[in-house]
């Protein structure tokens, strides 16, 4: 009880003083989705991502220098799914690990007689459980600044919290009730299944090809979509795009189509 009344008291004063400039530019210049938010939104944003700033310890790794424009930009795109629901500031993420580019990861891959010696995987990104978060900053700062990539490493990532969140990783984040969840399993499923036959015939897909792996994969990936490309997520995968509207209580293609004018 002490430690939340100290806690809330210290984000009080920090939201009381005067959003630094610099950060601003930052997210002007390198965050494209910031423009398309409304300006109370846009406040809700600059709000949570300084108290990520402030209480995650941030670590450049590789050689990495460590700055506030790292940390601005990569604390704003995971306050973004954020913005309409309630939330602890991922309070389970005690760190963020931030490597220059795409960094090699150890694994073991398994045969018919054992494991083979280990070999590397090549990955942008990783979450784990009670974790931390790693992200490539050369790939943060490319899907930041073109959306339309499709892709998003920082918002992956952080889905995967958001999917940790009711102590289950199955691809399915919290929600508010029964109905919402039956629908949930009834589209995310159909939607997988789709997807992962698509890959495996090698159709074109809008969606990753990664997220064919498994329903977790599968939820980083829509999410990706739903925020850097929303309106062709809204055309080609219509109830796919509801339920992550209706999750995360944001029309992110009506917010694109009203930053067009159309």
């Amino acid at each position: 009880m002490l430690f939340d009344w100290f806690r809330n008291r210290r984000r009080k004063e920090l939201l009381a003083e005067a959003f630094p400039k610099e950060w601003l530019e930052v997210l002007e210049r390198n965050v494209a989705l910031y423009a398309l938010l409304s300006k109370a939104e846009q406040k809700k944003l600059r709000d949570d991502l300084r108290v990520l700033v402030a209480e995650k310890n941030w670590e450049g790794c590789g050689g990495l220098q460590m700055s506030d424009e790292i940390k601005v930009t990569i604390a704003a795109l995971a306050c973004l799914p954020l913005l309409n629901v309630g939330h602890d500031y991922f309070s389970r993420v005690h760190s963020i690990l931030v490597y220059p580019s795409a960094y090699r990861k150890p694994r073991k891959r398994p045969d018919p007689d054992g494991f083979l010696p280990e070999e590397d995987d090549v990955v942008e990104g990783e979450a784990w459980v009670h974790g931390p978060i790693v992200v490539s900053w050369e790939g943060t700062l490319e899907d930041a600044r073109d959306p339309g990539r499709g892709r998003n490493v920082v918002l992956h990532e952080f889905a995967h919290e958001i999917d940790f969140l009711d102590g289950d990783v199955d691809g399915t984040p919290p929600l508010s009730s029964r109905e919402q969840y039956r629908t949930w399993r009834e589209v995310m499923s159909a939607e997988y299944e789709r997807h992962r036959r698509d890959s495996e015939a090698g159709r074109a897909t809008l969606l990753d090809e990664y997220g064919a792996q498994d329903p977790v994969e599968f939820f980083a990936v829509a999410t990706e979509c739903f925020f850097a490309r929303p309106v062709a997520l809204r055309k080609r995968h219509p109830r796919l795009y509801e339920v992550l509207r209706d999750s995360y209580r944001q029309d992110t293609a009506a917010r694109v189509e009203k930053a067009k004018g159309l």
